[in-house]
């Protein structure tokens, strides 16, 4: 048996059997009668979270659900999610390539061969008793719970057409060699026994189906948000004991062991350095975009990436104690508490259902004593149970949601359900993340500024020679600089020394000279060298690191090193008020920068140096307010944020972890596609709202017509298909969505 999870609050249990949000709230509702029990269950995920106020055994919460007529098991971290698409491809095809012939040759007379009712006959059997086996399934366990959902009315649906085609067929003469359907409007005085109805059985079979499958492939993703987080993490790392060096898995780390780390290699967890100096890049931890120099007493951050230099931490949290796994949890519970959407089609089953099925009866019963004969009177009922079948109610979400995310995908928007969908047209707040999401996320030269006398060759080269070779991002910003200007073969330099937390000194010749000693880094590290900073430098030029360049106590210049705004920013927050939504700056960047590249793209609202979990309180906040709020972004500083969101926006060149905990992934690095996002989600949850509209309205309209006895099961089968063709075709208008366009430079 595999481990139970278990935290701090309870017990996880994965669930076998729904069908329907209603199915969720049966389990729910069970499982909270236990006492002390308090319970949720999450239809999207599959996953029941019970919360225990008691020790309660896990055997008995699983008795419990299965009591309820469903499957339980405890949840195993490592186990594989069970892929619903995959299961329901085989049946979907199967009840599509034997239905469609069965509709065809049902319904058009000059396809009808000698015997081909009895072909029919056995092709709706495999499809009513195999392909659509669960819901007859889902409907007995509903009848033994004294429940009904649209299971129940489809397969009350399909097995009275297909009995009573079985019924004509062996006591009538429905199944005499020869027969021919003959088109009619209603029931009349025609006689029913010389009919079959199998068209209609496999219409409504295979069409469901299709929903579900198409439903499914929305669901497939469900839980990898926390999957995505653990891989951001190390797996192994070095530990010194006694003086040597043992590489274990991250899992048998403890408290207080001191850890070897390398250039290029992840902090395996938090801790505190007591050896060494470098500089660490936790911009996926803390959003912040520059790295952070680090040496002894620092404290660093397990996920984040060692640069330079070889250091030696001692471990302050290990395991779920680090604060990547507390972002990791905070990531769970978002989605734990966002539950998916209640689809209008299982909200309405609670009265729909039953009604549908006392109106049949009900049919049926005044037919037979008006004197209209029982086969008149069942074959009107069966007509109703038909019409009624909600194949267009299910069709209604999974074939928008099917044609928008297509044309989404082709935009390069990537909607991760319908879930996505019903809070976009709500949305009134978009809270932005500033690294990777309105600027590029890479480092790179702002500003070449020479002292009096020096060219800017001088200076660029004088400072790539002595980065050369230093994997530090500022340095291969500055090293890239100089060699896209073409001066980096200008000087070369020799003797490094760094200098920790300050910079780096080498001996630089240019062109075969003597050497000079130069210094690059910071104000602090120059000066101490003899060389003068003019005052009026002080608070002037771009946002970014400031990196000064000395020859002995000559100062050469300065040269700006930071994060470059990325073209459509600009024009993509102004898109987003226009579409009524005010943005707000939400990054754990540092207050100049954050609000240097608020004010070049219209942001008001600024908010800065936001740790990851004061992130997703910020979102919180916001919410507090009133607000629905969309949050875009691209690290894992991000995530926890992004599945607390009203609507969740991941930049697809993000991390796993903030795609995955997101409803919404943009694959192209522009911003102008999170407007995109915006107005396709609106629009595709207008056309699930408009098809289920007419979905129920056609219901509502239809069984009335059906109850009089004015139309035939093959009729009324034939009107469902129409009702399905007709939210199908609503939903392929959304392939004419037109996405934005960059503003092209206006000709000179």
């Amino acid at each position: 048996m595999s481990a139970t999870t278990q935290t701090n609050q309870g017990v996880q249990l994965d669930i076998e059997g729904m069908t329907c949000a209603s199915c969720a709230n049966r389990i729910e509702k069970k499982l909270n009668k236990v006492g002390g029990v308090v319970a949720t269950v999450n239809y999207a995920t599959e996953k029941a979270t019970v919360n225990l106020e008691r020790p309660i055994p896990v055997s008995e919460l699983i008795a419990v659900v299965e009591q309820a007529g469903y499957g339980a098991r405890e949840t195993a971290p490592e186990a594989p999610a069970t892929d619903r698409a995959e299961v329901l491809k085989p049946r979907v095809l199967l009840a599509f390539g034997l239905g469609v012939p069965v509709i065809l040759v049902s319904m058009v007379p000059a396809l009808q061969f000698p015997a081909w009712q009895w072909v029919a006959l056995v092709l709706t059997t495999v499809i009513v008793f195999w392909a659509g086996r669960s819901f007859h399934a889902a409907a007995w366990t509903n009848l033994r719970h004294g429940t009904t959902t649209m299971d129940t009315l489809v397969s009350m649906g399909t097995l009275a057409a297909y009995g009573w085609s079985v019924v004509a067929m062996v006591f009538g003469h429905a199944g005499r060699i020869g027969l021919t359907h003959e088109f009619s409007l209603s029931l009349g005085h025609s006689d029913p026994m010389g009919n079959v109805y199998f068209e209609a059985a496999a219409a409504i079979i295979a069409f469901l189906l299709l929903g579900r499958w198409i439903e499914a492939r929305s669901k497939k993703e469900a839980g990898a948000a926390v999957r995505a987080l653990a891989e951001v993490g190390a797996k192994e790392a070095t530990v010194l004991r006694d003086g040597a060096e043992e590489t274990v898995p991250v899992g048998e780390l403890a408290v207080a062991d001191l850890l070897v780390v390398r250039p290029g290699q992840k902090f395996p967890a938090d801790g505190e350095l007591v050896e060494g100096h470098s500089a660490v890049d936790a911009s996926i931890i803390t959003g912040e975009s520059l790295p952070v120099e680090v040496g002894p007493g620092s404290h660093v951050v397990g996920g984040s990436l060692n640069t330079t230099g070889r250091v030696v931490v001692r471990a302050t949290a290990v395991g779920s104690a680090t604060q990547l796994s507390q972002i990791a949890k905070l990531v769970e519970e978002a989605q734990t508490g966002k539950a998916a959407a209640q689809r209008i089609a299982d909200r309405i089953t609670t009265f729909f259902v039953p009604a549908v099925i006392l109106i049949a009866l009900a049919t049926f019963v005044v037919h037979w004593l008006l004197g209209s004969g029982i086969t008149f009177a069942l074959t009107a009922a069966i007509a109703v149970l038909i019409i009624a079948c909600p194949c267009a109610l299910g069709l209604a979400t999974p074939s928008a949601l099917l044609v928008g995310t297509g044309r989404g995908a082709e935009l390069g928007t990537i909607i991760r359900g319908a879930q996505s969908l019903e809070k976009a047209r709500a949305i009134d707040t978009i809270a932005l993340d500033k690294t990777g999401t309105l600027t590029t996320g890479h480092m790179s030269v702002l500003e070449v500024r020479p002292a009096d006398g020096v060219t800017e060759r001088e200076l660029l080269a004088t400072a790539a020679a002595v980065e050369e070779g230093s994997e530090h991002p500022i340095a291969r910003a500055v090293v890239d600089a100089a060699a896209s200007a073409g001066h980096r073969s200008a000087a070369t330099a020799a003797a490094h020394r760094a200098v920790p937390g300050a910079g780096i000194t080498a001996q630089v010749s240019h062109d075969g000279g003597t050497p000079d000693e130069v210094s690059v880094g910071s104000r602090s590290l120059v000066e101490a060298d003899g060389s003068t900073v003019d005052p009026s430098w002080d608070g002037d030029g771009p946002t970014g690191s400031h990196v000064y360049v000395a020859r002995g106590a000559t100062l050469l210049g300065r040269i700006v090193v930071g994060d470059e705004l990325k073209p459509s920013a600009a024009r993509a927050v102004a898109r987003l008020r226009e579409l009524g939504l005010t943005p707000v700056l939400l990054t754990g960047d540092n207050e100049a920068a954050a609000r240097r590249v608020a004010a070049s793209v219209g942001i008001d609202d600024v908010r800065a140096g936001v740790l990851p979990q004061e992130k997703a309180l910020a979102v919180a906040g916001l919410q507090a307010e009133g607000r629905k709020v969309a949050m875009v972004g691209d690290g894992v500083n991000d995530a926890a944020a992004l599945a607390g969101a009203d609507l969740g926006i991941a930049m697809g060149k993000g991390t796993d972890a903030a795609i995955a905990s997101s409803d919404i992934t943009l694959m192209r690095d522009d911003l102008l596609s999170v407007v995109d996002a915006v107005r396709l989600s609106r629009a595709t949850d207008s056309t699930i709202k408009s098809n289920l509209v007419w979905a129920f309205l056609y219901n509502v309209a239809a069984i009335p017509i059906a109850a009089m006895g004015m139309l035939t099961p093959m009729i009324a089968g034939a009107a469902m298909a129409f009702s399905s063709v007709f939210v199908v075709l609503n939903s392929l208008r959304l392939r004419g969505f037109k996405g934005e366009k960059a503003p092209q430079p206006e000709a000179s």
